[in-house]
């Protein structure tokens, strides 16, 4: 497959040569991608994979390690660079379009990506048309519009007012899902530019369940998992996080879908 070249300009240029940013990735905690790297898993032996976002490729790495046919695209050269020593199947790509065909792979997926893209409904049309029939689609992000919970590291999820603002901002998203679907889009939000950085500050896209489950419905696949957990926790506290739908204003937004 050629490369597709990145367009420019991009909000996304700030990391597309950034070898410091290679370098925060390389440091991942592997418990950190520990269930999305599972639930990408394909099936059957030897299945095809792909990682869109894949940094510097360790989810990549261990379903190569395991025999699967893993393939990774990031927006950023430096990362590309480091999966050199273990795969040949990781593509720098525009942020766009997928060099991919139709129905390619087994399983696709993406961990905290979303909130980073232009378009998130290209995005995630774009993720459901590369996977096959039968197919998983792993999208895994923040919920922006978390109204429960505790350790609220971006403004957009802090404090009583803004919870309040969120339970409402799903109320009104769940109602236009119902009656207006064809009006539905994902919120955007302005980057937070200063200094030191903290996590997710340069999010651009209010991420949450609601609306990740809804896009990846509109573009053919029916809901397998939507879970507000995405890391392991202990098998009595996943259970109860996840039972109502509260889930949707707690922690994270990771949902999978089966392409139809």
């Amino acid at each position: 497959m050629t490369p597709t070249p990145p367009p420019s300009p991009s909000h996304l240029d700030h990391v597309r040569n950034d070898d410091a940013y290679a370098d925060i990735l390389a440091g991942w905690d592997a418990t950190f991608y520990a269930k999305f790297t599972d639930t990408l898993r394909p099936s059957t032996p030897g299945g095809r994979a792909l990682d869109i976002g894949c940094g510097v490729g360790q989810v990549v790495a261990t379903l190569t390690r395991e025999g699967y046919e893993a393939h990774g695209v990031d927006v950023a050269a430096p990362n590309i660079e480091r999966t050199r020593s273990f795969t040949n199947r990781c593509l720098l790509y525009s942020g766009t379009q997928l060099p991919y065909p139709d129905d390619h792979f087994e399983t696709v997926g993406a961990l905290n990506v979303v909130e980073h893209v232009q378009d998130p409904e290209d995005f995630v049309r774009e993720a459901v048309r590369v996977c096959r029939p039968g197919g998983r689609i792993v999208l895994s992000s923040p919920n922006f519009l978390r109204f429960l919970g505790f350790r609220d590291y971006h403004p957009r999820m802090r404090g009583l007012g803004n919870k309040w603002r969120n339970l409402h901002a799903l109320l009104e998203r769940r109602r236009r899902m119902r009656t207006q679907p064809d009006h539905v889009r994902f919120e955007r939000m302005t980057p937070i530019i200063k200094q030191p950085f903290t996590p997710d500050d340069d999010a651009i896209v209010c991420t949450n369940a609601l609306d990740i489950g809804f896009f990846l419905e509109r573009n053919g696949c029916d809901l397998m998992r939507v879970e507000c957990t995405d890391r392991y926790v202990p098998g009595l506290a996943q259970w109860l996080l996840n039972l109502t739908p509260l889930k949707y204003g707690l922690f994270n937004a990771f949902v999978v879908g089966r392409k139809r």
